[in-house]
């Protein structure tokens, strides 16, 4: 009974270092400056404008070069999703939650499209301010 716990204790230790070290090669890149784009208001004569500090968390921080090279391609998607928003869906924090997880999708998709892998895993929005 006891080599059998010691066999176990020795598998959970083997599994744990293995998951500690596949999370060490995420990687974050920051979109500088912050995105900022005009949004529709409650009356179409009325615009507000939306300020967001976007990062993306990456499967590897081997991929930051990639992500740099597609910047404008990335920041033009997530200007065109906000841009469309109503002011309603701005302003609501389940809205901000639809529009970072469209902005996910969308992100995720163009990068597959032009790399052909999976380069982004979640897409953050870590400065969300409204006017």
């Amino acid at each position: 009974m006891k080599m059998l716990s010691s066999l176990f204790a020795l598998l959970l230790l083997t599994f744990s270092s293995t998951s500690v070290r596949a999370e060490a090669n995420v990687g974050y890149f920051g979109f500088e400056p912050d995105i900022i784009t005009n949004y529709i208001g409650q009356s179409n004569k009325k615009l507000g404008y939306i300020r967001v500090t976007v990062d993306l968390m990456l499967n590897d921080v081997k991929n930051i070069a990639i992500v740099e090279h597609h910047t404008p391609l990335l920041r033009d998607a997530i200007v065109q999703i906000l841009s469309k928003e109503p002011e309603e869906t701005i302003k609501s924090l389940t809205g901000r939650e639809e529009i970072r997880q469209r902005c996910a999708e969308k992100l995720k998709k163009l990068l597959k499209d032009e790399t052909g892998e999976e380069i982004i895993r979640e897409v953050l929005f870590t400065k969300y301010l409204y006017h």
